[in-house]
């Protein structure tokens, strides 16, 4: 099973980031405040920011080492992004959108592998739909089959469910975890709602003024919570 290894330090305006973590088949959550580095730890992975010091490795492949001069480019780190605020293409309709980032040796191949990613979502009825046509919960499966499409090595979620409703989050929730431990892909979820911690049931750390200040089950942190964010978070 390939693993995503994190060590990175690097900084953005006054905020030092430095974590590191390992993930393989099974999702890791990351918690922390607003402003404590969460997105600029999936950024630095991604390879949009370049950290000062470390590395970032996706089993035996390198995909960044500061010390060997290794910077592989964020489109061939074979890594799938997920942002909190989507950016499906509204001129295009929903197989169209799918099938954009897909390399293939023709149309019809990267038509037939985007039809295969939105059939995994539960989404294939919704090909021919315009984007602006699309619920929030329909428009997350469709860009969660966007990001698959490409079959990557990798996952990163960004506050996937934030910007849903209160039922449209709970179904799509349960769906996403289900989902996660199907690909078994090395996943890196951020989220503030521990609904999601919950039901996702992985590793946790959390990360505040940009280090890990705790890591564990969920029920390990809620058991004995080391900071006053842990606290909080636990009791909600």
């Amino acid at each position: 099973m390939i693993a995503l290894d994190v060590d990175i330090q690097g900084a953005i305006g006054d905020l030092a980031v430095d974590v590191r973590f390992r993930t393989a088949d099974e999702p890791l959550v990351i918690v922390g405040p607003n402003g404590a580095g969460k997105t600029t730890t999936l950024m630095m992975i991604l390879g949009a920011m370049a950290p000062r010091r470390g590395r970032v490795a996706l089993g035996d492949v390198p995909l960044f080492h500061r010390e060997r001069g290794i910077d592989v480019p964020v489109e061939r780190r074979q890594i799938a992004y997920l942002p909190q605020q989507l950016t499906l293409f509204p001129h295009l309709d929903v197989l169209q959108n799918v099938a954009y980032g897909i390399r293939a040796a023709s149309r019809d191949a990267r038509m037939q592998q985007a039809q295969v990613a939105l059939r995994d979502m539960d989404a294939l009825a919704l090909a021919s739909r315009r984007t602006s046509a699309l619920s929030g919960g329909e428009a997350q499966r469709v860009a969660l089959a966007r990001a698959l499409a490409c079959r990557p090595a990798a996952l990163l979620l960004d506050e996937p469910l934030a910007s849903l409703d209160v039922t449209v989050r709970q179904d799509l929730r349960r769906f996403l975890s289900d989902r996660l431990r199907a690909w078994k892909l090395p996943t890196v979820l951020v989220t503030h709602d521990r609904a999601d911690a919950e039901i996702v049931d992985g590793q946790m750390i959390v990360i505040e003024s940009g280090s890990i200040t705790q890591q564990g089950r969920l029920s390990e942190l809620c058991e004995r919570p080391a900071t006053e964010f842990v606290k909080q978070f636990a009791s909600r």
